[in-house]
């Protein structure tokens, strides 16, 4: 029987190769070797799920022959070219092959019908063939690639893209027959669940509520977010970010409010706390929240109480960094560089931005989360008889100087820069007589550096 069939298939594939160019092998015996057995090898060497896609199949291999030798095989041939597809189609009625199904489409992540396992002789990178099997490919599924020996970097560059989601389980090499042609099976393993799937456990773990509307009133209240005033009045903040979103959902899953996504096909991680909302915009109104173009999932913080600091408490050992900035930009890199260099706490004077304005929390890195704030007087009430170094270009060099065992550091606010009686005691970062002055982010950030040298060598020096 199958001996019959594969005789059936070689004719097949003589009959119309000429029109259809299904292969460049010719001769009888290199046709039973490269093309027959090299298909079935794969049977032989590792584990064949069911349901199995070939992909990129072409003329049908190694799909048809895995049939012919493995019946109770279920396979799906894809094929997005519609006169191979066609010469599918008639070989597997006249093979008489059951449960061999064609799949008339390129493969995408868009493409979901379930699979436990993928074959592919396609010269494809492997990166991109496991990208492309996201939305079929069942969790525990293997991508099973059939390839030349040396493939080395291709399995490399696959795990170094896709490690988190795909395991390699083998990797061996082996010959046709007793011919000197060397080839290389290597399988990799899902180890994620597929996006319907974690769509469908997301819908039984959150409230879902769909917004299509602008009129929406959960909808007004995101959009009011996207100021300082809104996220001051609600206490709630919008974060964007993939990776800051995946912090703040591990370091503080009860301040994790709701998960915004464009439509349904993006749900919240299977670590995302239960109480969580899932919030599905239409794409026009999630844009209008995606101010950063990112077209990732957003996600609404509860903003904790900051509480207040007043002069007389002083400052607490350390560094106490005084921010007089008005742009949520230059708050957000300040307060990365805050946490970089391990400030004691940051005090958000009166003229301040919001910290967890939408920019200052994407240019913090998502420091605001973690940071101790509080919120202080304005630039002008703040005393002057406070132990505060200030930041001036016409200051001293900030190379000399020696910082106290708690001090405040303040730079003067964009534009306006210090009030007169800093400057007196300002500290100077030396930079080319050409450029007037830093930008006052980037001049905390140079003068953190110098206070953690400074600090770092005071400890050195002590018995």
């Amino acid at each position: 029987m199958q001996k019959r069939q594969f005789w059936v298939y070689h004719n097949l594939l003589r009959r119309h190769n000429a029109l259809l160019n299904l292969t460049r092998i010719h001769n009888f015996d290199n046709m039973v070797l490269k093309l027959y057995v090299d298909s079935v090898l794969p049977a032989r060497l590792t584990e064949l799920p069911s349901p199995l896609m070939d992909l990129g199949t072409g003329p049908g291999m190694p799909g048809i022959p895995l049939k012919i030798m493995n019946p109770g095989l279920e396979v799906l041939l894809a094929e997005s070219r519609a006169k191979r597809a066609a010469f599918l189609e008639e070989a597997v009625e006249e093979l008489g092959l059951g449960e061999v199904h064609v799949v008339r489409r390129t493969i995408t992540p868009a493409f979901d019908r379930p699979v436990a396992g993928v074959i592919t002789r396609a010269v494809e990178a492997m990166a991109k063939t496991l990208e492309r099997v996201q939305g079929c490919l069942r969790q525990n599924g293997r991508v099973v690639f059939m390839k030349g020996p040396e493939c080395g970097r291709e399995i490399e560059e696959a795990l170094a893209a896709l490690g988190d989601r795909f395991s390699l389980v083998q990797d061996q090499r082996y010959r046709i027959g007793g011919t000197t042609n060397l080839r290389r099976i290597v399988v990799f393993e899902r180890q994620d669940a597929p996006p319907s799937v974690k769509v469908d456990r997301a819908r039984g773990r959150h409230r879902v509520l769909t917004i299509e509307s602008e009129a929406n009133a959960r909808f007004k209240s995101l959009r009011k977010l996207l100021t300082g005033r809104g996220v001051k009045k609600a206490s709630e903040a919008v974060m964007s970010g993939k990776r800051q979103i995946l912090e703040a959902l591990a370091r503080h899953p009860d301040r994790c409010l709701a998960w915004i996504s464009s439509g349904p096909k993006s749900p919240p991680p299977e670590e995302s706390p239960e109480g969580m909302q899932w919030l599905q915009l239409s794409g026009p109104l999630f844009e209008q929240l995606d101010v950063f173009g990112t077209r990732s999932p957003l996600l609404v913080l509860r903003v904790p109480p900051i509480p207040a600091w007043t002069p007389e408490q002083g400052f607490e050992p350390g560094c106490n960094l005084l921010i007089p900035f008005q742009d949520p930009e230059n708050v957000g890199s300040v307060l990365r560089s805050a946490a970089a260099f391990g400030v004691a706490q940051v005090i958000l004077l009166a003229e301040s931005a919001h910290p967890y304005h939408p920019k200052s929390l994407r240019t913090s890195g998502g420091a605001a989360t973690t940071l101790k704030l509080k919120t202080g007087p304005a630039l002008d009430s703040l005393p002057g008889d406070l132990p505060v170094l200030a930041l001036s270009s016409d200051g001293s060099d900030i190379g000399a100087a020696r910082f106290p065992g708690a001090f405040g550091l303040l730079a003067g606010m964009e534009g306006r820069g210090l009030p007169e009686r800093w400057r007196s005691r300002a500290l100077r970062i030396p930079i080319q007589p050409a450029v007037e002055s830093l930008n006052a982010a980037a001049a905390v950030a140079v003068a953190l550096y110098e206070w953690s040298r400074s600090a770092g060598r005071d400890q050195a020096r002590s018995p």
